[in-house]
């Protein structure tokens, strides 16, 4: 062999991993806040998750968790839909730069899911209300629900169904 002559080996072809063994943790969610009063205070009609578009503060400041998604709804504005007062609080190290904790964040949906939340919100009345806010594959995601708003008598079956349930659960346990 002569010194400036380069030798590339053949390599032999390794077959793909079956599907058990790549990596499940790829659609993982991971919970940044939750709205739990909203299934009490709402029928949900439906669900879709969303991204949302955030800051590099904003970003920062849900992976330490600060958000809260108790006074947030969703608006039809332009044939596009915002989330107003959802509270992600300021990031510790974001000097000037921080972001204002309440302002109107824009969600993104395909064309199609917008054209009938749209629908469902200028004919039936519906809310949309976030339920959760989560991360799935490093980005940031709120699902977003259609709901109409329960009335106080529904408020009460559902509370006397919920301890229905819980006695039964108790009497099953005991026996």
């Amino acid at each position: 062999m002569s010194p400036g002559r380069t030798i590339f080996l053949a390599m032999p072809k390794t077959a793909p991993a079956p599907a058990a063994a790549r990596d499940t943790d790829a659609d993982a969610i991971e919970l940044i806040a939750q709205h739990r009063r909203a299934r009490f205070d709402y029928h949900i009609l439906s669900t879709v998750e969303a991204g949302i578009v955030l800051t590099g503060t904003e970003v920062k400041a849900l992976r330490d968790g600060k958000a809260n998604l108790t006074d947030a709804f969703g608006i039809v504005k332009d044939g596009e839909l915002f989330l107003l007062n959802l509270h992600i609080g300021h990031y510790g190290l974001g000097n000037q730069f921080n972001h204002e904790p309440t302002r109107t964040r824009k969600l993104l949906l395909h064309k199609r899911e917008i054209k009938r939340l749209i629908g469902a919100v200028e004919r039936d009345g519906a809310t949309l209300v976030p339920l959760d806010l989560h991360w799935r594959r490093g980005h940031a995601k709120v699902t977003l629900a259609l709901g109409k708003g329960k009335k106080l008598h529904d408020k009460r079956e559902d509370l006397k169904k919920k301890d229905a349930d819980r006695e039964i659960a108790r009497a099953l346990r005991r026996s």
